[in-house]
Parts: C-alpha cells; sequence; structure tokens
C-alpha cells in the first residue's frame, strides 16, 4: 500500500464537490472513490468528509489536510511537469473566477487561445460579480477590477481600465449637460455595484467621492450600455463597457476633465509555494497577452 493511496481520490472530491463528479474526473466508478477515501480515512483516523445525501464538505480535519496535500499534490505535478521538459504537454483544470465585460470579451477569448494551444487542459469559468474566496471554493486565480483591498492575495497588474462618464444626447436635451461632478446629484444617473463615483478635482488631483440615484440598477456592463443608449441617464464606467455606443456616437462623454484614470483590471491568486505549472503559464499567458 502506497501512503498516496486515496489522495489523489480525496482532492479530486474536493475539487469537484462530490463523489460522482471525482469519479468522473479520474475515469472510474462512484464506488472505487468511496472505497479509496473511506481507506484513507481508516488509516489516518480522522473523518476527512461529511456527507450527506446532497452535499458533501470537509470537516475540520479533512479542511487542514486538505491545505498540506493539495501543496503537495500541486508541487509533484509541477515537479513531474518540469521534469518533462519545458515545452511539455499542460494537462489537468484551471479554475478561473471572473466577472464583467472586459473578462467576458477580452480575457475569455484569451483564455480560450491558451487552451487551444493546450489541448490536455480544461479551463472553468466562473462569472460571478462577487468576490469569492479563491481557497474556499477551489479557484486558482481570479480576474478582479478596481481599487483592491489588502486580501493578502498577490495581485498582478493586468490591463488599465479608464473610465468614462456618458449619455444620450437625448438625455442631455432634456436634463442639461452636467459641467461639474456635483451636479450629478440633480440626474438620473445608471447604478452598477455601487452608488458612489469616484471622481478626481483637476486642481489637486485628489480622489473625491460622489453620491448619485436612479431608477436604473443593473450589475452588468451590457445592460448598463442599453440603459445609456436608451436615455435613462447618465452611466459611469470603464471605457470597454460603452466602447461600442461610444464609436458610433449613440452615447457621448461628459465630465471628461474628473474622470478617474487609474482604474485597472487584476490577476489575483493566493500565495502558493508549490504553484501547478499550468496555471502559471496561464497566468503569464494572460500577463504576455494585456501587456500592450
Amino acid at each position: 500500500m502506497s501512503a498516496w493511496d486515496g489522495i489523489q481520490e480525496f482532492l479530486a472530491v474536493v475539487d469537484t464537490g462530490g463523489f460522482t463528479a471525482a469519479a468522473k474526473r479520474l475515469g472510474v466508478s462512484t464506488s472505487h472513490i468511496s472505497r479509496q477515501v473511506a481507506r484513507l480515512e481508516d488509516r489516518l483516523g480522522a473523518k476527512l468528509l461529511a456527507r450527506s445525501t446532497r452535499l458533501v464538505r470537509l470537516t475540520d480535519a479533512g479542511a487542514a489536510y486538505h491545505a498540506r496535500v493539495s501543496d503537495l499534490a500541486a508541487g509533484i505535478d509541477e515537479a513531474n511537469q518540469a521534469a518533462a521538459g519545458a515545452h511539455a504537454d499542460l494537462s489537468g483544470r484551471i479554475r478561473i473566477s471572473a466577472a464583467g465585460v472586459f473578462a467576458e470579451d477580452r480575457v475569455a477569448p484569451a483564455l480560450a487561445r491558451f487552451a487551444q494551444d493546450n489541448p490536455k487542459l480544461s479551463i472553468e469559468l466562473d462569472f460571478n460579480s462577487h468576490n469569492v474566496d479563491l481557497i474556499d471554493q477551489g479557484f486558482d486565480f481570479a480576474i478582479r477590477y478596481g481599487v483592491l483591498t489588502d486580501s493578502g492575495l498577490i495581485a498582478r497588474k493586468l490591463a488599465g481600465r479608464n473610465m468614462v462618464c456618458a449619455a444620450a444626447p437625448s438625455y442631455l436635451e432634456r436634463q442639461g449637460t452636467p459641467r461639474h461632478f456635483r451636479a450629478l446629484a440633480d440626474h438620473h444617473c445608471l447604478v452598477t455595484n455601487q452608488n458612489r463615483w469616484v471622481f478626481f478635482e483637476p486642481e489637486t488631483g485628489h480622489p473625491v467621492t460622489q453620491r448619485v440615484g436612479g431608477r436604473w440598477i443593473a450589475n452588468n456592463g451590457h445592460a448598463l450600455r442599453h440603459a445609456c443608449v436608451a436615455g435613462l441617464g447618465v452611466a459611469y464606467s470603464p471605457i470597454e463597457n460603452l466602447e461600442p455606443a461610444l464609436a458610433d456616437g449613440t452615447i457621448i462623454p461628459v465630465l471628461e476633465a474628473f474622470v478617474d484614470k487609474t482604474r485597472a483590471s487584476w490577476i489575483v491568486y493566493p500565495e502558493r509555494r508549490h504553484m501547478p505549472l499550468r496555471v502559471r503559464r496561464a497566468i503569464d499567458y494572460l500577463l504576455d497577452q494585456f501587456k500592450t
């Protein structure tokens, strides 16, 4: 009996969230997965997984064990691929959390090209506007936008994302064109994730927050653009979300002297001693794609 027996099956159950999904990933029967995990638990003298009819979750002992053996597994995977050579085929799954039009229209196509170049890889993209816990939910990295809080994650800048404030000509004819961001208090504003917009005073260069409100709230860039084109109000967004409408003149920029030009999209990931080679290559590929 090998000390590694049952660990691959245990990791697969945790990664996929269930015994059946783990069996499909490894190409074995569900009973084989269950038997191997049970033997591992017997060998360790500890319950690693709590099972119910609908749910499999880590016990406290299982969570501690998983934190240690997943690093070991990643280290072995990296060592195997490195030993096979710099141009060895990458294999396995990469799980990525992302959100927004930039991720949909720019990051996803880049990852599709990476997957095309590496046919043994499996890419799982989860689009969610909330900041998920990468470690608890098993993500390798995330694409995040804006000003990052100190989360303990490693962050690498992917691309600058200038903001633009804009409205439809029909709206501006009815409501007037705002000349200063403070005037937005008297305008209908199209709210996305927050109703406090950050602008910059040209004289001081200091950021200033303006609270806004309106009758359209949507946390999706495409929905924001449609509402802006329809003349429902003023939008303030990364330029990519509004670019098609700006290009054809169905909306026009306002408050250009005050917009925030410091925003960026970032790749964030947990600090790991042994990052799988496939994850490191994917991160490096994205950074290279967006470096210009």
